[in-house]
């Protein structure tokens, strides 16, 4: 059965802290790598591919296992899960820290993920069950602001900590965090589950799982194979294959999950596509901005670190003011309006010359539209659904966004190797060698670029590199425009009564 709210007010806001410390060291396994990218390379080697799953590997099984690590804490304990989920997760950065190459090291970067899910649908499952009304949404804004202290962090942490003791001393700090959450919800967290669950749907997961992974590897190995090659058309194929099955599989299964029906109303679509909309406005340049500074500019781990805090930074303090101001403007209102806002400084930063004084500026306006809408995304994500199937509006919610991070990543990815291309090629490149050559060029290797290429000299290559970066920019541009639409009509028009939850705005009144 699912417990009542705990006796003690103090017991409720250690649990909180503890799930909060799990949280933060998720962006901080995300930044750290990507900062320590061309250090790793240095030391482990791997082609192109294999250094885009260094990324890639987490986000995929994080977003391919979160909704089923909602299931699963629904059915077998909340408390039970996180504390699975924290064991491995600290099992996989140790491994990480000690991987002799690069397939070990992508293999450890897998299982992070997968322990990243357990723990943080466990623990926002169970956050769920111990706070009510306003001090949900509170508790809820608290969580995305401890995912805004890992992102604004974790690359100026991660840089401290690769110049002093190398790459592999990030995972020290993550496993630490790690097992203080794990210590601390130990002794607070309390055991629940749905008393109406079913067991978990092993046919969704599986074929969701098998649909996520074809999609992300096929977009992965288009860039260096072609669309037209049989591997990646098959993969894709494989792709809309499974997606199609989990359709057919969770429309038919008594206990689904992942609920479809919940599609019909605006509301839950809105919040979905609020899901998604930092992958392409915010996310992917937690990737792509340390490689171009570092890479590409020449800066050091710190530099780059203390620019990206520039952009994650305002993750410190506005989500919990949007919390407060949904009190009196919509979260339709909020939602819509930050992404717009962090569609104009992704078109500012495409006019900016890669100075990094010019920089700060527009870096400062994505983070702000990205972290207006952020300390409302959880709450209204458990509004939709009624609280005894909070583990499932968690997993969907999540799946959602990691999800669309992952294919984000390896579809931008794909894209600036793409644009990358056309420029070199316009430079008098083969658009064999082109294509190699922007692969090489899209991890930031701008010196074995400058060896498979002889005939374009560095400042060649970084130009081309900055070109395409600026199109990819626009296109990402573009696409949080029309995201923020989507959110804006579908959160004003839905209600989260309409299906038995209980509506963000009384939340907040109380």
């Amino acid at each position: 059965m699912t417990p009542k709210t705990p006796t003690g007010p103090a017991e409720r806001w250690l649990v909180l802290l503890s799930v909060c410390l799990a949280a933060m060291t998720m962006p901080l396994t995300f930044t750290g790598p990507a900062v320590a990218l061309s250090r790793i390379a240095a030391d482990l080697g791997g082609s192109p591919i294999a250094l885009n799953w260094v990324t890639n590997a987490f986000m995929l099984t994080f977003g391919a296992s979160v909704m089923a690590s909602g299931a699963l804490a629904d059915n077998h304990g909340r408390k039970r899960i996180f504390l699975a989920g924290l064991c491995l997760y600290v099992l996989a950065s140790l491994g990480a820290m000690l991987a002799p190459g690069i397939v070990w090291f992508d293999l450890f970067r897998a299982a992070q993920g997968i322990g990243s899910a357990l723990a943080f649908a466990g623990g926002a499952s169970a956050l769920a069950q111990e706070f009510e009304g306003p001090l949900r949404l509170r508790a809820f804004s608290f969580l995305g602001t401890s995912f805004g202290i890992g992102l604004a962090f974790g690359p100026i942490a991660s840089g401290l900590l690769i110049s002093a003791f190398g790459w592999r001393s990030i995972f020290v700090l993550v496993a630490v965090l790690a097992i203080a959450s794990a210590v601390l919800g130990l002794r607070t967290i309390r055991e629940s589950r749905d008393p109406d669950a079913t067991g978990l749907d092993w046919a969704g997961a599986g074929t969701f799982t098998i649909a996520l992974a074809s999609l992300t590897y096929g977009v992965l190995q288009a860039p260096q194979s072609g669309w037209i090659d049989p591997l990646v058309i098959g993969l894709l194929a494989a792709a809309v294959l499974f997606f199609t099955a989990f359709v057919v599989v969770e429309r038919r299964v008594r206990r689904p999950m992942l609920d479809l029906t919940l599609f019909r109303f605006p509301r839950f679509v809105g919040v979905q596509f609020l899901a998604a909309a930092p992958a392409y406005g915010f996310v992917v340049l937690l990737v792509l901005l340390p490689i171009r500074f570092i890479g590409i500019e020449g800066m050091s781990e710190i530099e780059a670190g203390q620019l990206m805090i520039c952009l994650s930074g305002p993750l410190l303090i506005l989500p919990l003011l949007a919390g407060q101001l949904a009190r009196w403007v919509a979260p339709a209102t909020i939602c819509g309006a930050g992404l717009l806002i962090a569609a104009a400084g992704l078109v500012w930063l495409s006019l900016t010359p890669p100075v990094a004084v010019a920089l700060v500026a527009p870096l400062v306006l994505i983070g702000v539209g990205i972290a207006l809408p952020w300390g409302l995304m959880d709450g209204l994500a458990v509004s939709v659904v009624p609280r005894e199937r909070a583990g499932m509006a968690v997993g969907i919610f999540n799946t959602t966004r990691v999800a669309c991070e992952g294919v984000a990543v390896a579809i931008v990815t794909a894209a600036l190797s793409g644009f990358t291309a056309a420029q070199l090629a316009a430079q008098g490149a083969s658009s064999r060698d082109a294509a190699t050559a922007a692969q090489l060029l899209a991890t930031g290797n701008v010196g074995e670029t400058a060896r498979h290429l002889p005939t374009a000299n560095a400042g060649v290559l970084a130009q081309a590199y900055e070109t395409a970066f600026d199109r990819l920019l626009i296109v990402l541009a573009a696409i949080t425009i029309v995201t923020a639409l989507v959110v804006f009509l579908g959160l004003r028009r839905g209600s989260a009564t309409e299906h038995g939850a209980v509506p963000l705005a009384a939340c907040q009144e109380g």
